[in-house]
């Protein structure tokens, strides 16, 4: 059965396969950040300088941005089942590479490739959109997206864990595994959908420009976000450091449990995904932002290694996680609810737009960290949400929804 044979007898896309889409998304994106807790183990282990070291998760960003603004725009032209499955099966090849080898060139060309083959997330994102109705979009995306988010959040402790008790070799093997099976599944589950657009790919990507130019509330979307994210890779890569100081001497197993702990805020997503539907997401995208700020201005204010301390912090990581997932529903919601020839393309280019925000939040907090401490890296992260929300406060009416 086509697309739109099954999407004219089902209105809705059904739950099974929401719930397929949502792990989906979450298995694919978790391989962008297992090596993020795990670059010192595995440096020294290939033989990597500790100046080098840093390549191993610059890497798979930059393969990720270029298969963003390369791959993604293709869900557009390609039958998008047949373009996913091509995609996780590079995934997986990169993943046993790197779960084998002990050459750190070859360690890094893997790293690219994985980053390069993990966007088949973003395409199915766009791919649950075109298979919901317009009435339900926004808790059908919200829905996918939350399995997209847990992946994100649960990536780092799962690593740590796994490598914990087994080695840092072992987490690749495995998601390798899942890939394969998820490939799998997938090329059963879905059902096919060929675009109707003629378009060659050289004039595919040079219309990227031109939606960037004359779409605003893609712009403006992804300028909230690239604001929110760049507060979020801030947080989750300094407060590993001072959990593990002398302040708190946390364990890496006690702060692989603070992460999981923080995952709670990933259910803001089909919560807000159901605003949006309702009409509500102008209101709902400054609440988003104002949660942010909550979240670093809160450790701000209490400052201590007591249990109030650690509390604090706990609630901080779940309201960032809240907000910073709740703002990306509502983008998505918003984009998606333009023209359906052009949404991955609109994807690609906010996906690559608010991911730069994060690797510029990644770079920065280490320079913080290092200069002024946890004070300064906070400082640093309160002031990207309120610029977003500054921003937001210029937005015209209409906009907000997308129309």
């Amino acid at each position: 059965m086509t697309f739109s044979q099954k999407q004219a007898i089902e209105k809705n896309i059904p739950t099974w396969l929401t719930v397929i889409l949502a792990t989906a998304c979450g298995i694919i994106v978790a391989n962008l950040y297992y090596a993020q807790p795990l670059v010192g183990l595995i440096s020294s282990s290939i033989g990597l300088s500790a100046s080098g070291a840093g390549l191993i998760v610059t890497l798979t960003q930059i393969g990720y941005v270029v298969g963003l603004l390369f791959i993604v725009p293709l869900g557009d032209i390609v039958e998008n089942r047949r373009l996913v499955v091509l995609s996780l099966l590079l995934t997986a090849v990169a993943l046993i590479v790197t779960a084998l080898t002990k050459n750190p060139i070859l360690f890094l060309a893997a790293s690219l490739f994985i980053g390069l083959g993990s966007v088949a997330a973003q395409v199915l994102v766009p791919f649950a959109s075109y298979l919901a109705s317009e009435s339900t979009r926004g808790r059908v995306v919200g829905n996918v997206m939350s399995g997209l988010l847990l992946g994100i959040m649960l990536s780092r402790p799962i690593s740590s864990l796994v490598a914990d008790f087994f080695s840092w070799h072992a987490i690749f093997a495995l998601s390798a595994t899942a890939v394969i099976v998820l490939a799998i599944v997938l090329s059963k589950a879905l059902p096919a959908r060929k675009p109707t657009a003629s378009t060659h790919y050289v004039a595919l990507l040079g219309s990227m420009w031109h939606l960037l130019r004359t779409t605003p509330i893609l712009r403006r979307r992804a300028a909230y976000h690239a604001f929110v994210f760049a507060t979020f890779s801030l947080f989750w890569t300094t407060v590993p450091l001072l959990l593990s100081g002398p302040v708190f001497h946390f364990s890496q197993k006690a702060i692989a449990l603070y992460a999981l702990v923080g995952v709670s805020g990933a259910i803001a997503a089909p919560a807000a995904g159901r605003l949006a539907d309702r009409g509500w997401t102008r209101p709902a995208t400054g609440i988003a932002l104002g949660i942010v700020i909550v979240s670093m201005l809160l450790p701000m204010l209490f400052q201590t290694n007591s249990p109030v301390g650690i509390t604090v912090l706990v609630i901080s990581a779940i309201l960032l996680d809240a907000g910073v997932s709740a703002n990306l529903v509502l983008g998505q919601r918003a984009i998606f609810s333009l023209g359906p020839e052009i949404r991955s393309r609109l994807n690609g280019l906010f996906m690559a737009i608010f991911f730069f925000g994060g690797a510029l939040g990644s770079a920065v907090s280490g320079w913080a960290y290092a200069s002024g401490g946890w004070n300064a890296a906070l400082w640093i992260g309160i002031i990207f949400p309120i610029m977003a929300l500054l921003y937001f406060t210029t937005e015209k009416k209409n906009l907000g929804s997308g129309a």
